[in-house]
């Protein structure tokens, strides 16, 4: 089979220049808002290499992005050739892109020398030359980064999410008109039958009421309409005048009111939606019984497709950013519903960036962690062992500015510049000193790194590029990482745990031990293992369980609230709390699920947030959890192994009759049913096991197994 040529470039930089792109497109009321932590550029100038053996003199068509210069065998070619014949023999090829606008990228196809995975990359040559004009160099070199564009004329550059055109009801309201979409949706509004001059002014909103608040609605547009052209003011872009206008910047909305100055008219009002595609196919579905909770899945399932965006994103109204708080449980829901690995990949690379590391990521300490533990989390699910090869260099120096900023004492304690979150409270906790939570989520970060770092030791890299890691340093790292991990966890415990009130205490401030009992650190301690059986057992009575605990308000710290609910066996009890809680948001309207929900709030109450009438995003992607509680803890399938190459079927059904739903995986889906008689999986690959109780029955590759059973409750 011929292999297919395709764009390649720097690893990390087609992220990181995207990145940039995604993450300055947030607006509020027309003002341009960027990121508020240190953003990267790409390398502006790449060296591409390769050893290439030919039979017969071969012709090559050459595409770059940016100017380059082309060496062959050490002598440099005249010009920027669009094609080049390479002699019969063994040939050396370097290939120089410079580009400041976009990632410097190479396409070439020939009979058999073609650009893909297997080409060098550097940003660094490192070249010196002596007295004879010979050059000599040692830089560091990685394998080059593809993804699927493999036409010679559409660059990485050209990447774009896919639109469709979607209607809306519009009828008259005040001094404009209303244009509803039916549900929370994102895209280009499109103005047909546009008439006259004057401006056009726009307002969006998530709700009703925001949209017709000209004065506290988040984001709005304004055009200025003459005779040959239209201007957006924002932008102060100019087009020529068209019947139709396409506004330039996509906006998050289901309603947009829409009033006029002077003689200009609009018609009707329409949408170019904008999405991430994906194979209905190949993705996961889960149904049973209650139809509240079937609703809660699809409502889940269309909050997580409108941030799956070029990243994961937060909240697709206000911020329309990259947070790693937020991915990390993007990711773990769309291994339950899209197994999208591209995203997940662009998501994390973006949110590293390069070195030297300068702040933690988002400027936020638990963010951090989490992003260290999200590559752990990616391998168990794919078994992509070339992505931990090439992100594991930028784990390793994100982890040591981590262990620098430690106290004397090798415990994580916010310093002035750091970013503690935590999550949002409505009630007093403070976040200084040395929080119980951080050293947790710290730990657990030390705990994965030291795996990977022993899973790359022990599947050594074939012809690995120069200036890679050996076995030797990842060996060296594992043995470092697992012993701060082991005293950090032996000091969480002596220092945290307390018997009496059978909980782990929330912080050490100014010496002073601050016993205040949140869920926060307690349920980490569940679901990351650094409580003893009898302790797991002491925090579910006294905090998860206990009223008198302060309740958890976002969608965020719910997420895992749940899961160690649901690791605990309380799946009926977490089935209650998603119906009243998510359930809570669909009989206030919700068509999307929210930043943050408080059932004894009333009316616009529901609507904000930061200060902020409108502040709250009503569509963001923690609030999707119920995709992965639902998948992991209900049909109870997860992998065992990287790649699903073993996995368990656990289902348990709580206070469900029946339930049955499709897990995708990298061989294709796992079929699981269920109800108080029988369980039956259906799997297209990999090694399984299914589990009821003590019972134990093999699942093979690619086949159906039917269990009877009254052992699902």
């Amino acid at each position: 089979m011929t292999r297919q040529a395709t764009w390649i470039w720097y690893p990390g930089d087609f992220e990181i220049w995207l990145g940039n792109r995604f993450n300055n497109r947030r607006t509020e009321r027309g003002a341009m808002v960027p990121p508020f932590w240190k953003q990267d550029s790409h390398w502006p100038t790449v060296e591409f290499s390769k050893t290439v053996v030919v039979t017969d003199t071969e012709k090559i068509a050459i595409a770059t992005e940016g100017d380059f210069y082309l060496k062959v065998d050490g002598v440099s070619q005249f010009g920027m050739p669009d094609t080049f014949l390479i002699p019969p023999g063994r040939h050396q090829l370097n290939i120089k892109i410079y580009n400041p606008a976009s990632p410097p990228a190479l396409y070439i196809d020939g009979e058999t020398v073609k650009t893909d995975d297997s080409w060098l990359v550097t940003y660094e040559d490192k070249i010196w030359i002596d007295e004879h004009g010979t050059a000599h160099g040692s830089g560091v070199y990685m394998y080059a980064a593809c993804w699927h564009f493999n036409d010679i004329h559409q660059g990485p550059s050209s990447y774009h999410l896919c639109r469709k055109r979607i209607s809306a009801q519009v009828t008259p309201c005040g001094n404009g008109v209303l244009a509803d979409f039916g549900r929370e949706t994102m895209g280009y509004v499109v103005l047909h039958d546009l008439k006259g001059e004057g401006n056009v002014n726009i307002f969006y909103g998530e709700s009703r009421e925001e949209a017709l608040d000209r004065a506290y609605c988040e984001t709005l547009d304004q055009l200025r309409v003459t005779p040959k052209s239209i201007t957006d003011n924002a932008t102060r872009h100019t087009t020529e005048r068209t019947t139709d206008y396409t506004l330039e910047n996509s906006k998050a909305f289901r309603y947009v009111y829409i009033e006029t100055t002077s003689s200009v008219s609009v018609g009707d009002v329409s949408l170019d939606y904008e999405y991430a595609p994906y194979d209905e196919a190949l993705c996961g579905h889960f149904r049973c019984n209650d139809e509240e909770i079937n609703h809660i899945w699809e409502i889940a399932a269309y909050t997580l497709e409108l941030t799956t965006r070029e990243f994961f994103t937060d909240g697709i109204k206000r911020d329309r950013w990259t947070w790693s708080g937020d991915a990390i449980q993007s990711y773990l829901m769309n291994y339950y519903l899209h197994f999208d690995t591209e995203c997940t990949k662009r998501t994390i690379r973006q949110l590293r960036g390069k070195d030297p590391v300068t702040a933690h990521i988002n400027t936020i300490m638990d963010y951090s962690f989490y992003w260290i533990k999200s590559i752990h989390d990616y391998y168990l699910y794919t078994g992509d062992l070339d992505f931990l090869r090439e992100i594991y260099p930028r784990m390793r120096t994100m982890m040591d500015y981590c262990i620098g900023r430690t106290n004397s004492e090798g415990m994580a304690e916010g310093q002035a510049d750091d970013w503690i979150f935590v999550d949002w409270v409505d009630f007093p906790m403070h976040k200084r000193g040395v929080l119980c939570f951080e050293q947790i989520l710290f730990c657990k970060s030390l705990q994965v790194m030291a795996q990977i770092a022993t899973i790359l030791q022990s599947n050594p890299q074939e012809n690995p590029p120069q200036g890679s890691l050996t076995s030797k340093d990842y060996a060296t790292d594992a043995i470092l990482l697992r012993a701060r991990e082991e005293a950090l966890r032996e000091r969480i415990r002596d220092l945290f745990w307390d018997d009496e009130l059978h909980a782990l205490t929330h912080a050490i401030e100014d010496g002073k031990m601050n016993k205040m009992v949140t869920r926060f650190p307690n349920m980490f301690a569940i679901i990351y293992d650094l409580a003893t059986a009898d302790e797991r057992q002491d925090i579910l009575r006294h905090v998860l369980l206990n009223d008198q605990v302060e309740p958890i308000t976002t969608p965020y710290m719910r997420f895992y609230e749940l899961e160690a609910l649901c690791m605990m066996g309380q799946q009926s009890h977490v089935l209650h709390e998603i119906k009243a809680y998510w359930g809570g948001m669909l009989r206030e309207g919700a068509t999307t699920f929210w930043e943050k929900y408080v059932p004894s709030e009333q009316g616009a109450a529901h609507l904000a947030m930061y200060g902020r009438p409108y502040g709250k995003s009503l569509c963001h992607a923690w609030g999707a959890s119920p995709l992965y509680l639902l998948g992991r803890y209900f049909l109870g399938v997860q992998p065992l192994t990287p790649g699903y190459e073993e996995y368990e079927v656990r289902p348990v059904l709580g206070a469900l009759e029946w339930m049955e739903g499709e897990v995708p995986t990298p061989f294709g889906q796992i079929k699981v049913k269920a109800d108080r008689d029988q369980v039956v999986v259906k799997s297209d690959g990999g090694h399984g096991t299914l589990i009821i109780d003590e019972q134990r029955i093999p699942i093979p590759p690619g086949t159906t197994i039917r269990l009877r059973t009254t052992k699902t409750k």
